[in-house]
């Protein structure tokens, strides 16, 4: 019925009320002289050992429940310290949202096209295809054949529509093309996607001044993409006498790997005011 233990603690606690009272009757019994005195001594030393051995479990009582109270009072600050951590992510997520939104918006403000704003919810899974899903659709006036853009440059076509969500075809893609201008000397290509989510600017004449750093702007002239949106800065130009063209390199200025949230624009057939110089 009892364990070993409940049955040593009861034990014990018997043993040291009847020390106490056979102690008691003995006291008033006896004289602290004689064979009371006599006796005390005999019983004095068990006495002891069994005061010590009653201070010395105490002690291991009161300690065993102060490290249950601490141990509580620690899982208590670990939540506390989780739930501050998570407070803190939440708040840096919602401040590094905000600025997005709000850069977003200043890129609207350059466009006389409506705009559509959109998430990007996934992308292409395979190697082949450079195209990520956003969460617009024709619902929400978004068609193909749109632009879409960020403001660090274009991101890309919507090639496909369904009610609530599209897919966007990025620059980056060997399917892309976009006719394009070097911005300060005004020589044209043709952006076309490469591997490894760079570009090359094709069709540029071997007498055309091109330098490595110069910006590549989208020209307007394939009444997709508006006039003057950034596209990438010139990583390599290489000339080979035998060729009537240059060899291009283009690095674009969106991070394809980081895109959170983009713009459609709606109206691509007009031509944006900007700096087109």
């Amino acid at each position: 019925m009892f364990s070993k233990k409940t049955v040593v603690i009861i034990g014990v606690f018997f043993l040291i009320i009847a020390n106490i009272l056979i102690l008691s009757v003995i006291s008033q019994r006896y004289p602290t002289s004689g064979p009371g005195g006599f006796t005390i001594s005999l019983l004095a030393p068990f006495q002891e050992a069994i005061a010590g051995s009653s201070r010395f479990l105490r002690g291991i009582w009161h300690h065993y429940f102060n490290l249950i109270l601490v141990s509580e009072e620690n899982d208590q600050l670990r939540n506390q310290l989780a739930r501050a951590d998570e407070m803190k992510n939440e708040w840096v997520e919602a401040r590094l949202a905000n600025d997005r939104l709000r850069r977003l918006m200043d890129l609207g403000g350059g466009f006389s096209q409506a705009l559509v704003y959109a998430e990007v919810i996934g992308r292409d899974p395979t190697a082949w295809f450079k195209t990520v899903i956003i969460n617009k659709g024709h619902q929400d006036t978004v068609a193909v054949g749109m632009p879409v853009v960020v403001p660090e440059g274009i991101v890309g076509q919507v090639v496909s529509v369904s009610g609530h969500y599209a897919k966007v075809l990025l620059i980056v893609d060997q399917n892309s093309a976009v006719d394009a201008l070097v911005q300060r000397t005004r020589a044209r290509g043709v952006i076309k996607g490469e591997f490894a989510d760079q570009c090359r600017l094709e069709f540029v004449l071997r007498k055309e001044d091109v330098q490595v750093g110069d910006t590549v702007i989208s020209s307007g002239l394939d009444n997709v993409f508006p006039k003057g949106l950034r596209i990438g800065e010139i990583k390599d130009v290489t000339s080979d006498a035998t060729e009537m063209f240059y060899t291009i390199s283009v690095g674009p200025y969106v991070d394809f790997e980081k895109l959170e949230e983009v713009l459609v624009v709606v109206s691509p057939k007009e031509i944006i005011p900007g700096d087109d110089k």
